[in-house]
């Protein structure tokens, strides 16, 4: 098993975003359905600043962002921009204090990964960071040390928390297979070197001081593999985007040590199946690689397929609900 085993995962948490704008009720709803694995929530609807990619560049040390038309662009000194999104994470930093008085056990925190901060951010040129391998280094610095300074927060907001860091990659896949379009959309940027790609993510992933950190991906086509070399405890990912593809390299993972974050409930309104039909599927893989039943409790955490944001405040309380439901399914019956 990896570093990590003996780190207690809870069985069933969230990705990240949720819906509206109260940071109260968010914290409270998020507290409330998680009591083992509570997380600190996202509400990108506040507008810009609170979305994935702003809320993360108000973290950064020494480099600077602002909104443009055309996204977020590198700038000179911390703008209203920067200052909104610090603001925000500390709203919701304080919702989430007061409703984790006297907890103890793991807390999830999210941030976007160095590669899809690249691929988002714009140099001054408007061509994406992603363009300029000196721009991705000083990016890859500048997120290390603010997430180090937001981590040291959040342990002392909630002391008894066994703080969780994870990885937002959406765009990891295209920057490894050069899909990332550039500033004209007419061209794709040169696919990044694979060794570098690992090597960054292994210096950020050692932020959290040898505590766990989950890389999430809601992409086709994860590289479970890289991932696991480069020093992810867990990898999250939509499950419904799987194939056999990917059998032989989640088996290396799970027998490594690597926990599976399955996303296995919509993140947007639909009907919902019943607990124990939300991981059939996750039974299934398991039968297929020829891992004992007895090891999914161990190995996998379920999750929704991806962020709330898009769903309604009621189907997202229900979507949290029914993770923890199926979770239990799973560990009762796992054959």
């Amino acid at each position: 098993m990896s570093e990590n085993s003996e780190f207690r995962f809870g069985a069933a948490t969230g990705v990240g975003s949720m819906p509206g704008g109260d940071a109260r009720e968010a914290a409270k709803t998020v507290t409330g359905s998680f009591e083992d694995f509570p997380f600190l929530a996202e509400l990108p609807a506040r507008g810009p600043g609170a979305d994935m990619i702003g809320r993360t560049a108000g973290m950064l040390v020494e480099l600077y962002a602002r909104v443009e038309p055309s996204g977020w662009r590198f700038g000179d000194r911390p703008g209203r921009d920067t200052k909104r999104a610090r603001s925000w994470l500390g709203e919701d930093l304080d919702a989430l204090e007061e409703f984790t008085q006297g907890y103890a056990g793991p807390l999830k925190v999210q941030a976007v990964g160095p590669w899809t901060l690249a691929a988002a951010l714009e140099l001054r040129n408007g061509e994406s960071a992603l363009s300029d391998p000196g721009a991705c280094r000083d990016l890859a610095g500048s997120l290390a040390e603010g997430l180090r300074l937001h981590l040291d927060e959040v342990r002392r907001r909630v002391p008894g928390a066994e703080v969780v860091l994870q990885l937002d990659e959406p765009s990891l896949v295209a920057v490894l297979c050069g899909r990332v379009p550039t500033a004209s959309g007419y061209r794709t940027h040169r696919a990044v070197d694979r060794q570098i790609v690992e090597a960054t993510l292994r210096d950020v992933i050692g932020v959290n001081g040898g505590g766990p950190v989950v890389v999430h991906s809601c992409a086709p086509d994860v590289p479970f593999a890289l991932l696991r070399r480069a020093g992810a405890a867990a990898v999250s990912f939509d499950f419904s985007l799987l194939t056999e593809r990917d059998d032989d390299a989640i088996g290396e993972a799970v027998e490594g040590g690597t926990r599976l974050f399955a996303g296995v409930v919509p993140g947007t309104d639909v009907p919902l199946s019943d607990p124990a039909g939300s991981v059939m599927g996750v039974r299934t893989l398991w039968r297929r690689l020829g891992l004992r039943p007895g090891l999914l409790a161990e190995a996998v955490t379920l999750t929704p397929s991806c962020g709330l944001a898009g769903a309604s405040p009621d189907f997202a309380r229900r979507a949290l609900a029914h993770c923890v439901r199926a979770a239990r399914s799973l560990a009762d019956n796992p054959e």
